[in-house]
């Protein structure tokens, strides 16, 4: 296995890790300082991993259809993994997540029906700067859930529950817009299917 792919073979084995320490804090109260501590740095690195693997991938020569695969797979299960924990603490708008899951398992059917035909279909320009604002949205929730769990009061509170909702539908809106890009661009090979 190259370093590009390890590192993205670290997300996908860290984000159960992430949702388990999220919810530690319902099983063992007293736990809620703690998880902070861990969650945090955690999804630092998840989301730093992102960044090295695509680096080292292009720096050592190593990019493969594989890695243009395993890597949005990467990116998809971390995010959705954040995502439904946001859900669960009523951070994130469950429709909002829905919707955003549709697109993802859209657009991974639609990498492996173009792998199938010998198309590995790397990330575009929408696709990144959808990720960006998935980062964005994830780390601006988990600060809310993290003061909360250190009994910070946050002023503002309606004010940041509205941010919180817009970044959400912003993510919403550039998941779409990008697949809908990749469609106008590998839709050639849904119809050449047979």
């Amino acid at each position: 296995m190259t370093l590009a792919n390890k590192f993205t073979m670290s997300r996908v084995l860290l984000a159960p890790v992430f949702c388990a320490v999220y919810f530690l804090p319902s099983v063992f109260p007293s736990t809620g300082a703690l998880s902070v501590y861990i969650m945090i740095p955690l999804l630092v690195f998840m989301e730093l991993t992102d960044f090295f693997d695509g680096y080292f991938a292009r720096k050592m020569g190593e990019v493969s259809d594989f890695g243009k695969l395993f890597d949005p797979f990467g990116d998809v299960l971390v995010h959705l993994t954040t995502f439904f924990c946001f859900i669960c603490s009523g951070y994130m708008r469950p429709f909002v997540f829905i919707l955003i899951f549709y697109r993802e398992f859209s657009m991974l059917f639609l990498r492996l029906v173009a792998v199938r035909q010998g198309i590995a279909i790397g990330a575009r320009k929408g696709g990144k700067l959808k990720t960006v604002l998935y980062v964005v949205a994830g780390f601006f929730a988990l600060f809310r859930v993290c003061a909360a769990r250190m009994g910070f009061e946050i002023p503002f509170g309606s004010m940041l529950n509205t941010a919180g909702d817009v970044l959400f539908l912003l993510c919403l809106l550039a998941a779409y817009v990008s697949f809908v890009d990749y469609l106008l661009t590998f839709g050639k090979v849904l119809k050449d299917l047979k």
